[in-house]
């Protein structure tokens, strides 16, 4: 009886090992396939300097990004809907309403975008264009990531929508408030739960869409957005509690280094239009492969490689000063609450 009880107790580890254990064998698989896809499309064994590979990553990097947003998209709407139940569970139609207007919203600021470039690139040079909007990409990526850093910032921009959506149900208890008023309200908080997010990915584009085309970046968002509808119907659907926190870590770092890779082509697109100089490192030629330069943005020239010490330095000291505030903050409660 007592060895059945220890299997009982057991069985959720193990059928979380077991779930682990599957979804970094499916992982391997899909790393595999790609792989021998590449290998069947070159003719052997995989070219990391074959012009697709470029392509290829461009597109996982926007998938990354589109993926990670529409995951803060996701966590900010299950807090405002997690508690909408019983007679207030009306008031999730126009959240879901304010996300599909945000959705459309953001189709048409994609339109404005391209419009906008289009007409600087007729009366400016393509390359001072690629290096302005590659620096506004570095800017909206920099600022996608602040959450890595700031947990004042991650959690304030969820409770604010928590208190709005309070503010809402309170009002709603008041005879004098009209329902098209509350209405109008939850239709808001859906709106700028999704838009926000899509208006950053929107200038994030920009960038890819002047080196590889349209084409290429619908690619990569069709990448993120089906991962993200997935999330999405485990969340909203079939109810299932994910592990948002480690997921949105994981893309954070996946995001660190395509920063590192973008600020690389960033500083040689700058090097190209002459709005920086050009200090070519002789002995690092024989050194750094061809390919790194391709897939990592890694250029044997003095700015190139500044510019991405620096992005590292800034991504590595400001994790480092937020670990130290909290440790600090947690000693201070530890303190208090011992006092």
């Amino acid at each position: 009886m007592t060895s059945m009880s220890l299997e009982a107790t057991r069985s959720p580890s193990r059928r979380s090992r077991i779930v682990a254990g599957t979804a970094v064998g499916a992982g391997a698989v899909l790393v595999a396939l790609v792989v021998l896809l590449q290998a069947l499309r070159s003719g052997g064994s995989p070219d990391p300097t074959a012009p697709n590979s470029t392509h290829l990553s461009a597109v996982l990097d926007i998938g990354v990004l589109v993926f990670r947003e529409g995951l803060e998209c996701i966590l900010v709407l299950s807090a405002i809907t997690a508690s909408m139940v019983g007679t207030s569970q009306s008031y999730r139609k126009p959240v879901a309403a304010g996300v599909a207007v945000a959705f459309v919203a953001t189709l048409i600021t994609w339109r404005f975008a391209i419009g906008i470039v289009d007409a600087l690139s007729e009366s400016l040079p393509a390359l001072d264009i690629q290096a302005a909007t590659g620096l506004l990409a570095i800017v909206v990526l920099v600022i996608v990531m602040n959450w890595f850093f700031h947990k004042v910032y991650w959690t304030g921009w969820i409770s604010l929508h928590t208190r709005r959506k309070r503010t809402l149900l309170n009002r709603a208890a008041e005879p004098r408030t009209t329902r098209a008023r509350i209405l109008w309200g939850f239709a808001l908080l859906g709106f700028t739960s999704l838009y926000r997010e899509g208006f950053e990915v929107v200038l994030f584009l920009q960038s890819y869409r002047m080196k590889l085309g349209g084409a290429r970046v619908l690619q990569g968002v069709l990448v993120g957005l089906a991962v993200t509808v997935i999330v999405a119907v485990l969340t909203f659907v079939a109810n299932r509690r994910l592990p948002y926190r480690k997921m949105l870590v994981a893309t954070g770092v996946m995001l660190g280094v395509v920063l590192l890779v973008m600020v690389g082509e960033q500083a040689q697109e700058m090097q190209l239009a002459h709005w920086l100089p050009t200090t070519p490192i002789p002995w690092l030629d024989g050194v750094i492969p061809s390919w790194a330069g391709l897939w990592f943005a890694v250029f044997p020239t003095v700015e190139t490689l500044a510019a991405q010490l620096l992005a590292a330095l800034l991504v590595l000291g400001s994790y480092t000063v937020v670990r130290v505030q909290l440790a600090r903050h947690a000693r201070l409660e530890a303190g208090g609450g011992a006092a």
